[in-house]
């Protein structure tokens, strides 16, 4: 089975834009790469699309007519609790946006005007996030310390006797802390370890992520006693 195969056998993907050269283009590179592709123009026909099927990935707009791509988001992860990974596609000029809508629980980000080659390059290291290829397909066993567990093959994770839900890149950014206990690394570590490139990525977004698994994990999630924060360095996780 080749690379495109098994990209398609995991699902289509959803892209989601009201500018038609936008979604001509990107509609055309990924197929270029094999993937199968649906459109949706604005928000209400993007979630409409999104309840008729789930897609493996969404590629979407946060300027959308009807439903804004940022409710799209909070929809995906509040209403449904899914975990369909998320690249939104943003303006320069929509940082606080950008950063909002990583909040909520997006996955990575393109900055407007991109290039389609990139895009589908980080579509393609997403889905591998989604996959569980940093984990499951190495045989690696469960890990737990105290109050935390996680299982790299089910991609569980139970915290405080209870499973939390976590999306793809979430879980990956987790479980590479937690195989790497007491071990610190920079943000752009961590963005080349687990989102597979740190180029033209601000490491705010692993800053965001890391603030997302801490409200999921921590006790208190300002005074965090497993993801802290090594000021002027970056990141490490302290099992306790």
């Amino acid at each position: 089975m080749t690379l495109n195969q098994s990209f398609n056998d995991f699902g289509d993907i959803l892209v989601v834009d009201d500018e038609a050269s936008v979604v001509e283009v990107v509609a055309l590179y990924l197929k270029r790469e094999g993937f199968t592709v649906r459109v949706a123009r604005d928000g209400r026909s993007a979630l409409d699309a999104i309840r008729d099927q789930l897609p493996a990935l969404v590629v979407l707009d946060l300027m959308l007519p009807e439903v804004d791509g940022l409710e799209i988001v909070r929809r995906l992860r509040d209403d449904a609790g899914s975990d369909v990974p998320v690249i939104m596609l943003t303006a320069r000029r929509q940082e606080t946006d950008r950063i909002y809508g990583l909040e909520l629980g997006a996955d990575d980000y393109v900055t407007k005007p991109f290039s389609p080659a990139e895009l589908v390059s980080r579509v393609k290291a997403v889905l591998r996030r989604a996959r569980g290829a940093s984990g499951s397909e190495k045989g690696e066993r469960p890990l737990q310390y105290n109050d935390l567990s996680i299982d790299p093959k089910t991609r569980i994770v139970n915290v405080r006797g209870s499973s939390i839900d976590l999306t793809a890149t979430e879980f990956n950014l987790l479980w590479f802390m937690v195989s790497h206990p007491r071990q610190v690394f920079k943000r752009d570590q961590l963005l080349e370890n687990v989102w597979g490139f740190s180029e033209y990525v601000d490491p705010s977004t692993v800053t965001v992520h890391i603030r997302r698994l801490r409200e999921k994990i921590e006790v208190d999630p300002s005074d965090p006693t497993h993801l802290l924060t090594v000021w002027g360095v970056g990141y490490k996780f302290d099992p306790g």
